[in-house]
């Protein structure tokens, strides 16, 4: 039942709702990037803020520290400053360095609360998706719409791409799923569709060991562990096709866990449920017969 679920999500994964693959792939890593990807959430926004402004203090501290440096080998060194001075104590200066690191923790404080909460208060739902990990793919289940299915990287086994290019079977999937070099080791054979604008309720857990469903352009990290259930929340702008992985060490085959979330209007979202159910329970029924016998 299982694998014809998955082969009935693969064909509507790529069929239907008239999602076309040259959907434009807003969030993936890219060769020698240095920065964060594109935020695709309102949490993701403010994530990248609140790391700028972290940069901003560090930086500043740095520099202040280094200044102190120069300053200190510059006028204190012993050609410079001939008789040390010898007092051991300076009440404004020890208020300063205890008052102004307090100033700079609340000032870190403050928004970083804000955005905690933000980001494990759930708004309420108009998807809720239960993501399982296994060893070494992912199970999806929407819960309101009664659709389940597995997601499997393609190309799994092969060397590079060139050489599963070479293998019939692999190859047909490679171009049903729009893989192209550029999302080697990245596209999976299902993908998770959503719809833009809504509120996305994300359930996480394992069935063997820790995995970590990690999305960053949604702001995105949350651990699914065995016998326990997380939950997250994402609601993405704008239509495209977005990129993560596991982000927790799970076994040998841990790189190769990639996950896929599709974002698209509403209309094409209806459209993509309807047909999937459809397919879902054409694959069903043959399977209901031969136990009935």
């Amino acid at each position: 039942m299982r694998i014809a679920k998955t082969a009935a999500a693969t064909v509507l994964g790529m069929l239907a709702a008239g999602v076309a693959w040259g959907q434009e792939n807003v969030g993936m890593p890219v060769p020698g990037g240095t920065s964060l990807q594109p935020a695709a959430t309102e949490v993701a926004r403010d994530l990248h803020w609140m790391d700028n402004f972290l940069l901003y203090i560090i930086a500043a501290i740095t520099l202040f520290v280094m200044a102190l440096l120069l300053i200190v080998i510059i006028r204190f060194n012993e050609r410079a400053n001939k008789t040390p001075a010898r007092f051991t104590h300076n009440s404004l200066l020890e208020v300063a360095w205890t008052l102004v690191p307090v100033l700079i923790l609340v000032a870190i404080a403050v928004p970083s609360l804000r955005l905690l909460d933000k980001q494990v208060t759930i708004p309420d739902a108009d998807v809720t998706i239960k993501a399982t990990g296994n060893q070494w793919y992912w199970s999806y289940a929407y819960a309101d719409e009664g659709i389940e299915f597995d997601s499997f990287m393609v190309g799994s086994g092969f060397k590079d791409f060139d050489t599963a290019m070479a293998d019939p079977d692999a190859a047909e999937l490679i171009k049903k799923t729009g893989t192209t070099r550029e999302t080697w080791l990245l596209q999976t054979d299902t993908e998770v569709v959503v719809p833009v604008g809504k509120v996305v309720r994300l359930l996480t857990t394992g069935a063997d060991v820790i995995h970590s469903w990690a999305m960053p352009a949604f702001g995105v990290k949350i651990d699914a562990v065995p016998g326990r259930l997380n939950e997250s929340w994402f609601r993405v702008d704008k239509p495209g096709r977005y990129f993560g992985q596991c982000s927790e060490l799970c076994g040998k085959d841990h790189a190769y866990m990639p996950i896929v979330v599709r974002a698209v209007p509403q209309d094409e979202y209806d459209a993509w449920v309807r047909k999937t159910r459809e397919q879902l329970a054409a694959a069903d029924a043959p399977l209901r017969l031969a136990s009935a016998r």
